[in-house]
């Protein structure tokens, strides 16, 4: 356990380089607005979650999958400290060749590619909403990638590779989250261009800032309060912004969980 003192140290995973740069921004932001705050990347979200639970740290930058697996270990008293402006607005989508395929259901006895089996959207609620839109899943034959596990779909590869098998032919259809997605057409990734969305999942919630419902209640304060200040038109702030996604910071909570919640006790993630 840290000793109790007036600072905030902030879990991270170095899903990519530009994770330090975030957060040595970030850092500087709330130190020169009076809260000191520092930072520790982890390799993966499970590290993260249990240093959360013990104490090591204050705050963890958690993906949809590590907030539920620690608000499940919290007994649902998990505090949610903020989220970004894209978190709010998550939707899965399913891609395949244009005009083959006209609905969910003609998935049934066909391939369908998934990311890495812990993400939230390009594996598990994938699985979850087409069962809830009348697809027999297990009738479904999966393909899945696992090359960020751990990550939890951060990278991005995974589903970099669900596009790449759709394209081939090795499955009939992949589920991406509707970000990456947008991300391929922007980036004229050859693999998508013969490629069409099927279908859209509801919205979801994606990352947030979780902490211990025992965390000093002014300190909380104060963080949201800077967070939720953050000003993307300031040059000093922007670009780190762009890399983290983020062009607005919202307080959070717990509502658009739910599904996600539903899917991973569905699936046996919280066991």
């Amino acid at each position: 356990m840290r000793p109790n003192r007036e600072s905030l140290l902030v879990g991270a995973v170095a899903y990519h380089p530009r994770v330090v740069t975030v957060w040595e921004t970030f850092r500087g932001y709330f130190q020169d607005r009076s809260l000191e705050v520092d930072y520790v990347l982890y390799s993966n979200y499970e590290r993260l979650v249990e240093a959360l639970l013990s104490g090591a740290v204050d705050l963890a930058w958690n993906t949809n999958t590590a907030f539920v697996l620690a608000e499940a270990r919290l007994g649902g008293k998990a505090l949610i400290l903020g989220m970004r402006d894209v978190d709010a607005e998550y939707a899965t989508v399913l891609v395949a060749p244009a005009g083959t395929l006209r609905e969910p259901k003609e998935l049934e006895g066909r391939v369908l590619a998934l990311g890495s089996r812990d993400s939230g959207h390009a594996a598990i609620l994938p699985l979850h909403y087409l069962s809830a839109n009348g697809v027999a899943v297990d009738q479904v034959r999966l393909l899945r990638f696992e090359t960020d596990l751990g990550k939890h779909g951060d990278t991005g590869d995974s589903e970099l590779r669900v596009v790449r098998a759709v394209s081939l032919g090795q499955a009939v259809a992949g589920a991406i989250a509707a970000a990456s997605w947008a991300s391929f057409r922007k980036e004229r990734l050859p693999e998508a261009s013969g490629l069409e969305i099927i279908w859209r999942s509801p919205l979801y919630y994606h990352c947030c800032f979780t902490a211990l419902p025992t965390l000093d209640a002014g300190l909380a304060k104060h963080w949201l309060e800077l967070l939720l200040a953050m000003d993307y038109n300031d040059p000093a702030l922007r670009y780190a912004m762009d890399l983290e996604g983020v062009k607005r910071w919202l307080e959070g909570d717990k509502a658009g969980y739910k599904g996600l919640t539903a899917a991973m006790r569905e699936q046996g993630y919280l066991d």
